[in-house]
């Protein structure tokens, strides 16, 4: 089979497309066709080597999708043929999807209906599952409430956008102007332009005086902000920053109104099939959908490492080998 590896830590150029030995599913795992891996920033920190691995050569890629090739022994609930979707693979225990085969514990996929495009599925994981966690999991996000959602053009956002907008919250996000009019078609009540002047005002004033949950994707950006327009016990959850030290220049704002903060990492997930169950039916209900921005072929994995750090794509990027 083929697979796009890196033989070194280092820069995207590590990254190459080439022969590899076809993976065999070990006891509680099953052996994936791929049909598409999402590119996700998490995968860059294992190539550059900020994250663990396993051994190199080492192949990246968190999300995958496609159909059971082969299952191992123990291995109940799946059977060769079977359309599938997972993530959490490629990390620091196991080799990732960027190739024409991956090995999938089975407690970090799913089943998914015809009705789920295969390409889309395989670019979910990571993203979907992220908001999914943070706003049922952790937000306990309830029908009518107000809910905040920071950058909702990239992978994360604008699933969260959706899964918001499904349980029948009142959806106010950020972006820049020109992806107003989709963030809107998917489900936003309000969207709002980040580098609008008066951020907080915007954002009270559309929340009628206070948001009650707040996904945040930039801490060390909004941290502040968030105390600032949360509402009398609202939750904020927090997935990310850009500088590893984010902090309050008044944490009154917080205090004053007995705001919940919980940060979290999609990894930590108890179990992930919980999610992905819910995911999944609503990809076949219409409920949700992954805007794919770019396919790549393997040969082009580097390019797309490159590309998932900037800011110029509206939802996710994958590779489909």
């Amino acid at each position: 089979m083929r697979a796009a590896r890196l033989h070194e830590h280092g820069g995207p150029e590590v990254l190459t497309a080439e022969e590899a030995e076809r993976p065999e599913p070990d006891r509680g795992e099953i052996l994936v066709e791929v049909a598409a891996a999402g590119v996700n920033p998490v995968d860059t920190y294992f190539r550059e080597g900020s994250y663990p691995v396993v051994d190199l050569p080492f192949t990246p890629g968190v999300d995958v999708s496609g159909t059971v090739a082969a299952v191992g022994e123990g291995v109940e609930g799946f059977e060769v043929g079977d359309r599938v979707m997972g993530t959490g693979i490629g990390s620091m225990n196991d080799q990732g999807a960027y190739a024409e085969y991956a090995t999938v514990p089975t407690d970090r996929v799913v089943t998914i209906p015809d009705a789920v495009s295969l390409q889309e599925a395989g670019a979910a994981g990571v993203a979907a599952l992220t908001a999914w966690r943070a706003l049922i999991e952790h937000a306990s996000l309830d029908p009518a409430e107000y809910v905040l959602i920071h950058g909702g053009s990239g992978g994360v956002g604008h699933a969260a956008v959706q899964l918001a907008a499904a349980v029948n919250a009142r959806v106010i996000t950020t972006a820049a102007p020109r992806y107003h009019d989709r963030l809107s078609e998917l489900g936003a009540e309000t969207v709002i332009d980040y580098n609008e002047e008066d951020l907080a005002g915007a954002i009270t004033e559309a929340s009628n005086g206070g948001v009650d949950v707040i996904l945040d994707h930039r801490l060390d950006d909004y941290l502040q902000l968030d105390a600032d327009v949360a509402a009398d016990g609202a939750r904020v959850v927090g997935i990310g920053e850009n500088s590893p030290d984010p902090g309050f220049t008044n944490d009154g704002a917080a205090r004053s109104k007995d705001v919940n903060y919980q940060f979290m990492s999609m990894f930590n997930t108890p179990d992930m099939r919980v999610g992905l169950h819910g995911i999944a039916h609503l990809m076949a209900t219409d409920g949700m959908g992954i805007e794919i921005a770019e396919s790549y072929a393997l040969d082009d994995a580097a390019q797309a490492q490159r590309d998932v750090l900037s800011e110029s794509f509206f939802g996710k990027l994958v590779i489909e080998p």
